[in-house]
């Protein structure tokens, strides 16, 4: 019975099941690896990595031709532990080739050289990818056919497939290993921030960083120049808007030095003991022009635009024309790094507090960004800006002082309101 024919046939299932765990092994590795840790592994000459990059680039028929090269040995080791333990123990081989062969394409054509690749992709992959780019060439036509078998029946089902179409976008991939390391520990808050705040600036618009309108503080050009000097002086700005009859008429942009340029310019045109000539100070003279953008204008190309204008200052307008407020590059740089605050800015309040009772006392104009940055809490900005535009689009009103409103997993408490504005919000998580 255990001629050399036995023998060849047991060599012949050895060595499938071997092929099995190659093709599964491979499927595993280069489907797992990273392509970005790929591109840096071939930028410093790994040949390996580049031909994975190239393998994995049309990744439906890199997984057909595994998947047909692995089927086909599977199979048949199959039949050859069939045929050969009947030929030993007659009808009962093949319940025990069943068996036998279950517990051998399980352990050692799946799980062992899955487990491997998962816990070593880019290199296994680096190895097996020449090999796998020669089966892709010589199972092409086989795969070329079963693939448009299967997209025939599913567009029979009225599923569409986009072959160019990414499986995974480039920046949900970055933000999804991002959350995943801040979960695991591995990477800091104040990183991951950072890093989604670069990611996120085509995302998000200038009306959702500006300064609002009633915040800025502007010149009226008819002021007396002396009340021009002092305010100037004293404002935490350097540069402020200058307007003319009515606020919404901005005419110009005062830099602080210009002016100061402009009154040392006056002084020395005077002659020797006389006071400085201040009545001849005309700030319109020496204000930049304005810069007007749509308040629907994303940061990442307004930021593009005011390092192309080799400026830093711009005033928001609607569709309309009329001012919504203005912003500056320190705002857009301020959604990646966080709050920046100079010695000259005014006394700094993050605008969330947190109580004894462990409720949180929140500024009615602070982001929901902000909030969300802060606690980790992943309230909805879709309809909002502040977390007084939340809750005022979520009552469907203006609420009035103590009302209380539960929505989104968290209770909200007017605490402040002054004129049409919520100034100050109670909130905890239900």
């Amino acid at each position: 019975m255990l001629d050399t024919a036995f023998w060849l046939t047991a060599a012949a299932i050895l060595g499938l099941l071997l092929l099995s765990s190659f093709f599964s092994g491979s499927e595993t590795a280069l489907t797992a690896s990273s392509r970005g840790k790929l591109r840096a592994q071939a930028d410093k000459g790994s040949r390996g990595a580049a031909v994975a990059l190239q393998v994995t680039e049309d990744s439906e028929r890199m997984i057909g031709a595994i998947l047909l090269g692995n089927n086909v040995v599977n199979i048949l080791s199959a039949s050859l532990a069939t045929a050969l333990l009947t030929r030993l123990f007659g009808d009962g081989g093949v319940a025990l080739a069943t068996l036998g062969m279950t517990v051998l394409v399980l352990v050692f054509g799946e799980v062992l050289p899955k487990t491997y690749a998962i816990t070593n992709p880019e290199p296994v992959a680096s190895r097996v990818a020449p090999f796998i780019r020669l089966l892709i060439v010589v199972f092409a036509p086989v795969v070329m056919v079963v693939r448009a078998l299967v997209r025939g029946m599913l567009r029979l089902m009225g599923v569409r497939t986009d072959p160019e179409a990414d499986v995974l976008a480039v920046k949900e991939e970055i933000a999804g290993a991002l959350a995943l390391g801040r979960s695991e520990g591995s990477v800091e808050k104040e990183h991951r921030d950072r890093l989604l705040g670069a990611l996120d600036l085509d995302d998000r618009t200038v009306e959702e960083v500006m300064r609002h309108r009633s915040q800025i503080e502007m010149i009226d050009a008819d002021a007396p120049p002396d009340a021009i000097l002092t305010q100037c002086l004293n404002s935490p700005h350097t540069r402020l808007p200058v307007w003319r009859g009515e606020v919404e008429n901005i005419l110009g942009v005062l830099h602080a030095k210009d002016l100061l340029r402009e009154v040392d310019r006056l002084r020395r045109a005077q002659p020797q003991g006389e006071e400085t000539g201040l009545a001849d100070l005309d700030v319109l003279k020496i204000a930049m022009k304005p810069y007007f953008v749509p308040e629907t204008t994303p940061l990442d190309e307004q930021m593009r635009q005011f390092l192309k204008r080799r400026t830093h200052f711009a005033l928001v307008v609607d569709e309309y024309g009329a001012l919504r407020g203005l912003i500056t590059l320190e705002d857009i740089l301020e959604e990646i790094v966080g709050d920046i605050v100079d010695e000259f800015d005014v006394a700094y309040d993050a605008g969330l507090k947190r109580t004894d009772g462990g409720d949180w006392i929140v500024e009615g104009s602070m982001t929901i960004r902000d909030l969300n940055r802060a606690t980790e809490w992943d309230l909805p900005d879709d309809e909002a800006n502040t977390i007084a535009g939340l809750v005022i689009h979520e009552a469907q009103t203006i609420p009035n002082e103590g009302q209380v409103f539960s929505f989104h997993g968290f209770r909200f408490e007017v605490v402040q309101r002054r004129e049409n504005r919520i100034t100050k919000l109670k909130m905890r998580p239900l």
